[in-house]
């Protein structure tokens, strides 16, 4: 292990909400790991868990409320106060607790669902006591904060949420109508997470300030500290930080409300984005550890997913109706759900693919499954429990949410033993139970000009669509100066210092390669008994005929779909046998092969790869499949508005005939065009292992990986010519596209340029250089769109690294009213970036940049992505250390010089995908002149 001066350890709060389970814990089983559970005086329940395998530790937060705590009228609190507390409190400076985080090196975010609040931050081992400090006090000394134009500047930002995950997008109300009719008025399931817009809108100060001093208290939370740690320091801190924190009321548990049907509930959306038909039909069922849930669990993957699942055999394989199928049990803290979801194939009436499904579940009933579907879901199941404790975060996360809502973290071990322990019987006794002509809520959300498709006898369901009139969003200043009366503490809550930092320990890296000359790369890392692993070949998209594009794609897809000894029955049952994980894919420049697995089936994973790589199958009907899958999801992003930007941005920027300006996966025409004889072809002459290295990392040595590799030896070919991608000149004055979105309740805004390729001098210099203007929730763009403002719920900038002129791109959803402004923050932030960076920036970009190294070697992905980089772009080794050196060593001339050449705003086009009707007389006041229009697939109209 090489050292350079830094090394990292993360430290992770996670803070819980709990009933019960008081008791003082030291445990080795469950996790695997020690931890000691106590309680403060408060009430605040604490877990300490000590790991030094890892240079990090991860930081969470759960308060035991969630949108179930909510009164009808006053929906969305929950989460609308998850964004609340990330703002001020008493001892912490105005916006610190969402800047300094990300700027001492780590990262932090929150989330709520229906049953709770989560807030989880993961930063340098010497900043350990300023995340208590700043943890304790959003806890105990928030909301004397809080004012009206805090509050309203929240809404707005949650409003943006809302429109980028619910309005703007296909299929976006459907939980909204599920919840509003399967549950009952007062149930406290019968509205979404993000809530009502009405009641979200009608928030007052006082509504904000009931529910922090009734949830936001010690007496209602978990305090879990895992990392490298010294526990008894680490007590210490804890009271000190949070123990003279109020207790406040005690919550009442909240008990299992289950709910049923009498008979089947119809309802029908007409969809502004969706381009095809989708029915759900939702059945009620059980909480979370019921015993029941274990099995509808087993339930849900057996019915759809894989090859022998009745639902997929008569959907897609049969009846070509659908694309995919999905089933599966969502058990919550007082109820649950199971639901069939089947996105149909464009034009097909879900009255059809209802009777299929009907026709599938009575297959159920008679056939049932084999043990082997069941033996392999519990072989997949011991995988996915390893990686689901792969990060120190996750650790945290787990001891937590067990000791949340089970009532110990040790309940770890009954939760496995329920899961393994599940039966045939017992799949088919809750099948019958609660499935089996059982009434459910069925939902059809068909495009909006197609009615017909709707299943018969269906109600039109109650969505009410927002109105986004101009210049009608209510105004907000913020008070940089609130006045209110400070709570008296025993402890100084001033700002601590940072404590001394270890140095950064870069992982080893070997090299080696085939007997039939592959690279290979590995990183032994011993933590846990899996490996993932991976193979890059070079070309892709890159060789595909231009006519045909998306060759290369439906070639990967293909080479999934069983292999000349085995069906994709067999092939699918043999991998999750093994509790693997096997898969290719194709993108513009490379076939990537993924793999990840126990260690002890490692050997037998990689025969059955040496079978999908060298003996496909190339059968016709599914490639048939394949193909009209691909098809039906080429339609369906057309009613993406992210989509349809993206992928016109990079049209316009870099031309139709240019590798980057191709939609990856072809267009409706090229795929179309495509027979199975070119998959062939294409096979035959571009895949090569000549063109592929071949990484892992895990608890693997190098001589096991070698030996392992033997079994490819069979796999031969010569060196293929990757096409070299002609060089494109930027504008030499901005340019604005705009594509018409009908009543679009967001615009999606891009603007960028084309830069230097990945293995270009430059290109990290410049990466380095955007990091203050859209790096994260502390740089100009998000504090300024998304802070300041309020029109977006994220804004950033980044570069995408590839082997051409790689694009820097900056984006945003902002809410459709505000699109000019929006623009004109983007023009004015970009151009003035140059002489707007100070030392000040010089000094943050690099003391985020350095910290944060660390976090870089946490999991097998990251090591296997650092690996990736490696070999894409033919870098050292030790390149990790080299951009760090170049951090260390650089000065504002660097970066402002970085700016100049590569970041010119004048060399930018931008581009609108929004509602033409309210925002396209406006884009000329921009200043670039008249908006260039285009259709959604970025041709000029």
């Amino acid at each position: 292990m090489k050292k350079i001066p830094i090394r990292i350890l993360a430290v992770v709060i996670a803070c819980i909400g709990f009933y019960g389970c008081s008791k003082k814990a030291d445990n080795e089983d469950g996790f695997n790991v020690k931890y000691e559970q106590y309680q403060l005086s408060n009430g605040l329940n604490v877990i300490l868990h000590q790991d030094k395998s890892d240079p990090i530790v991860a930081m969470a937060t759960v308060v035991q409320v969630g949108s179930n705590r909510e009164k009808p009228g006053k929906t969305g609190f929950a989460h609308f106060f998850e964004h609340m507390s990330f703002n001020d409190s008493e001892n912490v400076p105005k916006g610190a607790n969402r800047k300094m985080i990300p700027e001492l090196g780590g990262t932090r975010n929150g989330g709520t669902w229906s049953d709770g609040t989560i807030y989880y931050e993961v930063v340098p081992k010497d900043a350990f006591d300023k995340l208590l400090w700043i943890d304790s006090d959003r806890l105990g000394f928030m909301i004397n904060t809080v004012d009206e134009g805090t509050l309203e500047r929240e809404k707005q930002v949650v409003k943006n949420e809302k429109r980028q995950r619910v309005d703007n997008r296909p299929y976006g109300h459907t939980q909204h109508v599920i919840k509003k009719n399967l549950y009952p008025k007062g149930h406290p399931y019968n509205w979404t997470v993000i809530g009502d817009l009405e009641d979200l809108q009608s928030a007052t100060l006082e509504d904000v300030k009931e529910f922090y001093n009734t949830y936001y208290v010690p007496s209602n939370a978990t305090l879990v500290i895992a990392g490298d740690i010294d526990i008894a320091e680490t007590k210490a801190k804890v009271e000190k930080w949070f123990g003279e924190i109020k207790a406040g009321p005690e919550v009442e548990p909240i008990l299992p409300q289950p709910v049923s049907l009498e008979k089947d509930v119809k309802l029908y959306h007409l969809d502004n984005f969706a381009k095809l038909p989708e029915i759900r039909l939702t059945f009620p069922t059980v909480e979370q550890y019921h015993k029941d849930a274990y099995a509808l669990d087993a339930l849900g993957t057996l019915l759809s997913s894989g090859k022998n699942a009745a639902l997929y055999k008569t959907i897609v394989e049969a009846k070509k109706i659908a694309p995919s199928v999905s089933s599966f049990h969502r058990a919550e803290e007082i109820a649950g759900t199971f639901t069939i979801r089947v996105r149909a194939n464009q034009g097909v009436k879900l009255d059809e693919v209802h009777a299929a499904i009907n026709e599938s579940l009575s297959d159920f009933a008679l056939n049932g499954f084999t043990d082997q579907q069941l033996t392999k879901i519990k072989a997949e199941a011991e995988t996915s429990f390893y990686y689901s404790i792969e990060s120190i975060l996750n650790k945290a996360l787990q001891l937590g949410i067990y000791n949340e809502y089970a009532g110990s973290p040790d309940f770890i071990k009954q939760d496995i033993a329920n899961i393994t322990a599940v039966s045939r019987e017992d799949v088919m006794r809750v099948f019958k139970k609660y499935i089996e002509n059982k009434p459910a809520i069925i939902t059809s959300f068909v495009p909006k000009d197609a009615p017909e498709l709707i299943v018969s006898n269906s109600t039109k369901a109650n969505v009410v669509e927002e109105v986004i009139s101009q210049g009608a969003e209510q105004k907000f200043e913020e008070n940089d100066e609130i006045v209110y009366q400070k709570t008296p503490t025993k402890h100084d809550r001033s700002e601590p210092p940072l404590t001394e930092l270890p140095a950064l320990s870069i992982p080893e890296v070997w090299e080696s390669a085939s007997t039939n000359q592959m690279r290979i790369l590995g990183i032994e890392q011993v933590e846990l008994p899996v490996v993932n692993f991976s193979i890059t070949i070079a070309g892709g998209q890159s060789l595909d005929p231009k006519d045909k594009l998306g060759t290369a794609y439906l070639m990967a897809q293909l080479m999934n779909e069983g292999t000349q000894l085995k069906t994709p029955q067999e092939l699918e049952e043999a991998i999750g046998l093994l509790g693997a994980r096997l898969s290719i894919s194709s993108g513009k420049e490379n076939i990537v092969v993924r793999g990840n697995v126990l260690v002890k089936n490692f050997e037998a994973s990689i025969a059955l790869l040496n079978e999908m790589l060298l003996k496909p199958r190339w059968d016709l009907n599914e490639f048939e499949r394949i193909k009209s899958r691909r098809l039906t999801s080429i339609k369906q992003s057309k009613g993406n508005a992210n989509s349809i930007a993206a992928q016109a941005f990079f049209k316009q920027l870099y031309g139709a005939e240019h590798l980057a300006g191709m939609p990856t996966g072809g267009t409706l025409k090229t795929v179309e065009n495509i027979e199975l004889d070119d998959l062939k072809a294409y096979y035959t002459s571009n895949f090569t292992p000549k063109n592929a290295t071949f990484h892992i990392v895990g608890d693997i040595k190098r001589e096991q990986v070698e030996k392992a590799l033997v079994q490819l030896a069979d796999w031969q070919g010569g060196e293929v010519a990757i096409p070299q991608q002609a060089e494109i000149e930027n504008v030499s004055k901005p340019k604005l596209f705009f594509i018409d979105l009908p009543k679009a309740k967001q615009s999606v805004i891009y603007m960028g340029k084309a830069v230097v390729p990945g293995d270009n001098n430059n290109f990290y210099p410049i990466e380095f250089a955007n990091m203050r203007l859209g790096g994260g929730i502390s740089a100009r763009l998000a504090q300024t769109l998304r802070i300041e403002k309020g029109y977006t719920y994220g804004a950033y900038s980044y570069l995408l690294d590839s082997s051409y002129q790689s694009p820097f791109v900056a984006s945003s959803q902002v809410r459709t009213n505000v699109t000019l402004e929006s623009l004109q923050i983007f023009k004015k932030l970009v151009g003035e970036y140059k002489e707007t960076y100070t030392e000040e920036d010089l000094a943050v970009a690099k003391n985020m940049t350095i910290k944060s190294n660390s976090r870089r070697f946490e999991t097998l992905n990251s090591l296997l992505g650092m690996l990736e980089t490696i070999s894409r772009f033919d870098k050292a080794k030790n390149y990790i250390e080299q951009e760090q050196n170049f951090v260390i060593n650089a000065e504002l001339i660097d970066v402002q010089s970085a700016i100049e050449n590569f970041l010119d705003e004048q060399e930018m086009i931008y581009l609108v995908v929004g509602d033409a009707e309210s925002q396209l007389k406006r884009m000329s006041q921009l200043g670039y002149g008249e908006p260039i229009l285009l259709d959604i697939d970025g041709n000029r109209i």
